[in-house]
């Protein structure tokens, strides 16, 4: 009986998120693809080849580094982070949203919700194992694709 509470629990939570929800929060990440995604965070985080937050977001798009972009769709006053995807769409750089920057954060490795992140094609500092590089390119690749066919349905 413990798992009927924790799915209406969840649904709760869910609805919630979308309720709070930024009208400008499009292309808006499915069920599927946003448990890819947070996955996907989760990976690069590990393999320290994330950005968090809008000041290094804004950072690291101004100095010209590509990646994919991922930015909370619950974040209030939408005005932090309105900016953001106009900087990615001037450098031709896939952005995606997510209901919640809990979900964001806890995904990103961090306790403090995040408003946004940038998932970088390879890390900062030093290299990356072959098999983990190998790994997280795939994942990537597929959460870039799903993006792209999302946005061109936006059109």
């Amino acid at each position: 009986m413990g798992s009927d509470s924790e799915t209406e629990s969840t649904s709760i939570k869910e609805r919630r998120n979308l309720i709070a929800l930024a009208p400008i929060a499009k292309p808006l990440a499915g069920k599927k693809l946003r448990k890819r995604t947070l996955k996907l965070v989760r990976r690069a985080s590990e393999s320290k080849c994330l950005k968090r937050g809008v000041k290094e977001v804004v950072k690291s798009i101004r100095r010209g580094q590509k990646g994919l972009c991922i930015i909370a769709g619950n974040i209030s006053p939408i005005d932090v982070i309105t900016h953001v995807p106009i900087l990615c769409e001037e450098a031709d750089i896939p952005y995606l949203y997510v209901p919640s920057k809990e979900d964001l954060a806890t995904a990103g490795a961090t306790k403090r919700p995040t408003c946004c992140v940038l998932i970088l094609t390879k890390p900062t500092k030093g290299e990356l194992e072959q098999e983990v590089k190998e790994k997280l390119q795939a994942d990537y690749n597929q959460v870039v694709s799903d993006v792209a066919e999302l946005t061109s349905s936006l059109i």
